[in-house]
């Protein structure tokens, strides 16, 4: 009756112990998350913004030294825009699948 209860006893602090280490895990996961969810935040931002200052840049010196009817720093501030939405678009995509592959793996 000794060796079931010490049996007993060893299954209950095995499974507490399991327990404990996936609230930690959980704990990390969530810390993590948030950081790397602050990361993807600063990155499309900058995704963003660089590509339409260069454009923006390179139209004013354009319209300096090239003058036309249209302006350069018009339509290159536009074209930088949309480089920087996609750009970002596609970091984004990559992170949601990076995402998901980790979470389905977790699961398993």
């Amino acid at each position: 009756m000794n060796k079931t209860n010490d049996d007993n006893k060893s299954d209950f602090l095995d499974e507490v112990d399991s327990k404990e280490r996936q609230m930690l895990y959980a704990r990390n996961e969530e810390k993590r998350s948030e950081w790397r969810g602050f990361g993807t935040f600063g990155m499309v931002g900058w995704s963003v913004a660089v590509p339409t200052v260069l454009g923006a840049v390179l139209g004013v010196w354009l319209d300096q030294k090239y003058p036309q009817t249209f302006s350069w720093t018009l339509t290159l501030l536009v074209a930088g825009l949309f480089v920087g939405c996609a750009i970002a678009w596609q970091w984004i995509d990559k992170e949601n699948k990076s995402m998901h592959e980790h979470k389905n793996k977790k699961d398993e």
